[in-house]
């Protein structure tokens, strides 16, 4: 009997750590502290950003202002943004990674106590503008960039996919906790606490800044090892009787266009690099147009405001589809491994695009959140490949700048839409925001297929021969 059951037992374990090995689980447990931090820090912010985004419409709403000034209040929260993000970016590596996070950790908390303080429509809006208050419930401020170039820089080349799989998938489950714990409290407050509307979804403001605090610890947790190469030889070199400081799991690639203090500009990329980067800022800029168009605020209103739904209902929806999200970027990871990042990103974000220009045409809840659910399975599995492509096809010692750019360049192109959305919800067009973004998306996929299906794996090459060869 005995004899028996050990090959069984032996196949089940064979079965899970092969389930382990496509989900991309050992590369997540190898990786250092501070990659999981900033995992960590990833699923906090995106919980804050859900649970924000789920009542922001609605809050501006109570506070009596038209779609149209909603719409400009998002272009311009997103106008802000991008200066805050280029200037961050840009210069992340020479004033140092944690610096950087810990500025925007500050922004996040000063916008939270101003929502939840001020009725102003000017005060909010400088509040938005200035500090770091997210209209899509996607990434907003310098964080991203910063930490998927730390992420590139302290993780090995075959290990980055799984790695990035994951990073995305506790920012969807961040974002889907956030929506459904705010819905849902809410909802609870409006039933036991004989306040206004508009003073119980403060509340949510005062949580967004509690957010903020714990993610300031966790980036003060961080170790030496996230800043660039070239910034820690320079703190060395001035602090020659300190003991030197933790290495990162793999050297950069540090080349003359870095300057002396460690970080890249613009005016010292590479010509190859220019090159890439430019088509990247197009196709992006693309994409984010055709996200500004619809970000998940203007979701959340459509459904409110088509079907009469209630606050904990919607965050249940939105939790239901942010959780499918998250789990299929797992597939995503194992997909890119077989078919490559480029194709597996076209493929599974051109189903999405068009499930997203059809949401609108349905009269009937049940088959709206079909198409809703639909798209929420696919809708993330480009992400993780995407945060790959980009490691793999730009040079390291450009990489912090060149993420940073891209980030503001799709910004740019992201703060167009919400304010064509508030002209067209307005005057009862809504289903053509969904239609054009969804057909946007779809060029940009097509785009990228054509111009980057094959150019990933010389740029591998390269860069791994760079980084290797110190």
């Amino acid at each position: 009997m005995e004899s028996e059951s050990e090959p069984r037992r032996s196949l089940g374990w064979r079965c899970l750590a092969n389930l382990a090995d496509h989900a991309g689980v050992a590369s997540v447990y190898q990786s250092s502290l501070d990659v999981k931090l900033l995992i960590m820090q990833r699923f906090t912010r995106m919980f804050a950003y859900g649970a924000s985004t789920l009542v922001l419409v609605s809050f501006l709403r109570a506070l009596d202002i038209s779609e149209t000034k909603i719409g400009l209040f998002m272009t311009l929260t997103l106008v802000g943004d991008i200066v805050i993000s280029f200037v961050l970016a840009c210069y992340a590596d020479a004033m140092g990674r944690r610096l950087t996070l810990l500025i925007g950790s500050a922004l996040l908390i000063a916008s939270g106590v101003v929502f939840a303080l001020s009725s102003s429509y000017w005060v909010l809006l400088v509040a938005a503008i200035v500090g770091v208050i997210s209209p899509s419930g996607n990434e907003i401020g310098p964080f991203r960039a910063v930490e998927e170039s730390t992420i590139a820089q302290l993780t090995a080349a075959q290990q980055r996919g799984d790695v990035y799989a994951w990073y995305t998938l506790c920012g969807s489950a961040g974002a889907a906790f956030g929506t459904m714990v705010s819905g849902w409290a809410i909802q609870a407050a409006l039933a036991k606490l004989d306040w206004q509307v508009v003073d119980i979804y403060r509340l949510v403001f005062y949580g967004y800044s509690g957010i903020g605090v714990v993610k300031t610890l966790l980036t003060l947790m961080l170790s030496p090892a996230v800043e660039s190469e070239k910034r820690r030889k320079a703190q060395a070199k001035s602090n020659p009787g300190r003991p030197a400081e933790e290495e990162p799991l793999l050297p950069s690639n540090q080349e003359s266009s870095e300057t002396p203090d460690g970080g890249a500009t613009a005016s010292t990329l590479s010509s190859s690099g220019r090159k890439i980067l430019i088509c990247l800022c197009l196709l992006f800029g693309l994409d984010s147009l055709g996200s500004g168009l619809v970000p998940l605020s203007w979701i959340v209103h459509y459904f409110k405001s088509r079907f009469n739904l209630v606050e904990g209902s919607l965050g249940s929806i939105f939790f239901v589809t942010h959780i499918i999200a998250a789990g299929s970027t797992l597939v995503a990871s194992s997909l890119a491994k077989r078919l490559g990042n480029v194709p597996t990103m076209v493929f599974t974000h051109i189903p999405s695009s068009v499930f997203l220009a059809l949401i609108p045409v349905p009269s009937e809840l049940h088959w709206a959140l079909t198409l809703l659910i639909l798209r929420s399975c696919i809708q993330s599995m480009d992400v993780a490949p995407r945060s790959a492509f980009l490691a793999a096809i730009l040079d390291p010692a450009e990489r912090t700048m060149s993420l940073g750019l891209v980030k503001v360049v799709q910004t740019t192109a992201q703060s167009i839409g919400p304010l064509i959305t508030g002209f067209l919800v307005e005057h009862n067009y809504f289903w053509v925001s969904f239609l054009c973004a969804g057909c946007l998306k779809i060029t940009y996929d097509l785009g990228l297929l054509a111009l980057f299906k094959n150019a990933e794996h010389g740029n591998r090459g390269r860069n791994r021969a760079g980084e290797d060869g110190e």
